[in-house]
């Protein structure tokens, strides 16, 4: 009998690789979705046979009833709570919200799922941001120095239901503590995507420049697509327990700029400062500035992760280099840049 899955925020781009990776499983993957879901089938347009395989579940976060009906519904032996308020800089400006989605709902779901399917398996979907300014490499015994409210409510999540319901209730629960991942699916406003697609437009001749805030902020970026298969790896141990998934090299901001750039075939030359420094093409105009409304409130500047853990343990490593991760969302968007030059050419 093939197993069940449940995915919170399925139309994400960790849902996208997750039900992708359990469908060629053999699982049978039902989704959760919040029906004022900004065009949920975003990230499967290029892949209707896989969205086809999901069972699709309208519920979300903050009502229980719509928890309770998405696990009557999928009898799921595994859950990956994915669904979260995951942009940084919006939590400032939405910390309630961000508290009553990030923690309260993660409550919500973890109680009902324990108290109808006891021998289900939950995923927790933690972040390397809970790390904060602890001091680089982190690992599971790092301490945890949330400077926002998307980290703090991650944390207490983290520590009163995934740790709470393990230790308390001997309920099968584990976190996923993820080092920034990203993918050609990644939303727009996240950096990354924001570079690839905003130098990708620049070189078509659809904008003139990309503006970014703190070109210093350090990540240990890895590729999404190896990254769920950690996940479902944390759910097949005998134990549970919480694992650093990362790849143990971090860059700058500015490294990300320079090799999409590259890709693209654009020679950057960087000059000024902190709020004056911005970078020229060859032909010397301007294509990267910075502006300081980007920056955040608190700025976590340097996120290394340690996963000897996982690759003891788990097995796991990750496949992708940062170099092939960066080129892999440049060549995506530079198609879809020459796709949105083509309809502007064609009005």
């Amino acid at each position: 009998m093939n197993k069940r899955a449940l995915i919170t925020g399925i139309s994400g781009q960790d849902g996208y690789y997750l039900s992708k990776f359990l469908v060629e499983k053999g699982y049978e993957v039902f989704g959760l979705i919040r029906r004022n879901s900004n065009n949920p089938f975003y990230r499967f347009e290029d892949n209707i046979d896989l969205w086809e395989k999901i069972n699709v579940i309208y519920g979300n976060m903050r009502d229980v009833e719509s928890l309770n009906r998405a696990l009557v519904i999928s009898k799921p032996d595994e859950i990956y709570n994915l669904a979260a308020l995951s942009d940084v800089g919006v939590s400032f400006e939405c910390p309630t919200e961000t508290m009553e989605i990030n923690y309260h709902g993660v409550g919500k779901l973890i109680s009902e799922a324990q108290r109808l399917f006891p021998k289900s398996r939950f995923y927790q979907a933690s972040t390397s941001e809970m790390f904060g300014r602890t001091n680089p490499p982190q690992n599971e015994e790092s301490f945890f120095l949330p400077v926002s409210p998307y980290a703090e409510a991650k944390l207490r999540a983290h520590t009163d239901y995934i740790v709470g319901y393990r230790k308390n209730h001997n309920y099968y629960s584990s976190s996923g503590i993820l080092f920034n991942h990203e993918s050609p699916k990644r939303g727009e406003k996240f950096v990354t995507r924001k570079i690839t697609l905003s130098l990708a437009k620049v070189k078509a001749g659809l904008q003139n420049y990309v503006q970014l805030g703190n070109l210093d902020a350090k990540r240990d970026w890895g590729f999404a697509g190896d990254y769920v298969e950690a996940m479902w790896l944390i759910l097949q141990q005998e134990n549970p327990d919480d694992y650093v998934i990362s790849t143990g090299v971090s860059h700058s901001v500015r490294d990300f700029v320079n090799i999409s750039a590259k890709v693209l075939g654009m020679k950057l030359t960087w000059s000024g400062q902190g709020e004056n420094e911005q970078a020229t093409d060859g032909e010397g105009n301007v294509v990267v500035k910075v502006n300081p409304k980007f920056y955040r409130p608190n700025e976590v500047h340097d996120l290394l992760g340690d996963s000897a853990k996982a690759k003891k343990i788990l097995g796991w490593e990750p496949k992708t280099s940062f170099e092939e991760l960066v080129e892999m969302m440049v060549e995506s968007d530079k198609k879809y840049a020459e796709y949105l030059k083509g309809l502007a050419e064609n009005r």
